[in-house]
């Protein structure tokens, strides 16, 4: 996630699993995960988060209540204190304690990527496509190995962040000026999966942000299976205020599910609890005009914990069985830590906590059990 920007080019799909299909109604969904990447940060600036009034460790609180995931986020050289390979392997092993899976997110970016931008590091700059190939794959491979060093393995590896529009700009670039790149794109991106194959990470990811879009979805992955892409799992963000309807979600997966075969997974998502604000930073969401099924689900902490109950009932009606689950995408993202040095947060009213960090109905989502 990241302030959204337009795409300069239209965008209007892969094979196999690794997340073993079974019965839904009886169990929820198998993936119910957090991106916690703030966590150490939020910790640093003294927040606590309570459940029933009782102050523990939030991945402890999220595990209590069902959830078996976690999403952790690696940039290459960000601002100090922001996450880094090293921030992850500590919430890794805090997560790894507290029973839950790791989700790596590799942004290969020094800083925020996301579909409107995706810059390569500073470090990997100058290399050409083949340097760059062998380097995005020994990267991989590194990170996944740490994480397996330290007793914490990687379950599910997404190689990339919203890679929509490519990765590692200017050569992963897709859409540019004299038309589309998908023979580079997919070089560096089967780079990184063989990174992930060569560590013995057990799932990969690619992950998109058109959960609502289902011609959108289809170009992109219909073009990963003509480049011969091999991965194993639909990651799609899905923010209804940027990407539409339930019923726009319901329809673009229950098609990705029969036309790939795979599982699918919304690796993030959120609802506002508030219309409010908890800083000085303007919200993502502000209004009850942005939220397309506001009438159904209002900027409430009732609201919110009914839009998840439909997410999970329109995870549980894919086809197959292939509506794998969903990330909250910051569910602890309080008011105090900002995108950057400096600057506020704009996702204070997306959480699943309240400004005083005490949980919110919306966190029976995670809940195993129909």
């Amino acid at each position: 996630m990241r302030r959204r920007t337009l795409l300069a080019a239209p965008l209007v799909a892969a094979f196999g699993t690794m997340i073993a299909p079974r019965a839904f109604a009886a169990t929820g969904p198998r993936v119910r995960g957090t991106d916690l990447s703030f966590t150490l940060q939020e910790e640093s600036a003294g927040k606590v988060y309570r459940d029933g009034g009782v102050a523990r460790p939030i991945e402890q609180i999220l595990a209590a209540r069902g959830s078996n995931y976690v999403r952790l986020r690696v940039w290459t050289a960000p601002p100090s204190g922001y996450s880094t390979l090293q921030t992850a392997l500590t919430l890794g092993r805090r997560a790894q304690q507290a029973g839950l899976r790791i989700l790596l997110d590799l942004h290969y970016s020094d800083f925020w990527a996301d579909p409107g931008k995706q810059p390569i590091p500073a470090a990997w700059s100058g290399q050409n496509l083949s340097t760059l190939a062998t380097t995005v794959r020994g990267y991989t491979r590194d990170a996944v190995t740490a994480f397996a060093r330290q007793g914490s393995p990687v379950s599910m590896i997404q190689v990339g962040n919203e890679i929509t529009s490519g990765m590692l700009f200017p050569l992963g670039q897709i859409y540019r000026s004299d038309g589309e790149h998908w023979p580079e794109f997919a070089t560096l991106l089967k780079a990184g999966i063989a990174g992930a194959r060569d560590a013995g990470a057990p799932s990969v990811m690619v992950h998109i942000d058109r959960g609502g879009d289902n011609g959108g979805s289809r170009y992109f992955y219909d073009h990963l299976q003509a480049q011969g892409v091999q991965f194993d799992v639909i990651g799609l963000s899905y923010y209804p205020f940027w990407h539409g309807s339930l019923s726009a979600l319901r329809a673009n997966l229950n098609d990705l599910s029969t036309r790939y075969n795979k599982d699918l997974v919304l690796a993030e998502t959120s609802y506002p609890w508030t219309l409010g604000n908890g800083d000085s930073l303007g919200n993502f969401v502000n209004s009850a005009s942005q939220l397309p099924d506001g009438s159904r689900f209002p900027g409430t902490t009732t609201g919110q914990a009914a839009y998840f109950e439909e997410l999970r009932a329109v995870l549980a009606a894919v086809p197959n069985g292939r509506g794998a689950g969903f990330f909250d995408w910051e569910p602890g993202w309080l008011p105090g830590v900002g995108w950057s040095p400096g600057e506020g947060n704009p996702n204070d009213n997306l959480t699943m906590f309240d400004w005083s960090g005490n949980a919110l109905p919306s966190l029976r989502a995670f809940r195993a059990g129909s």
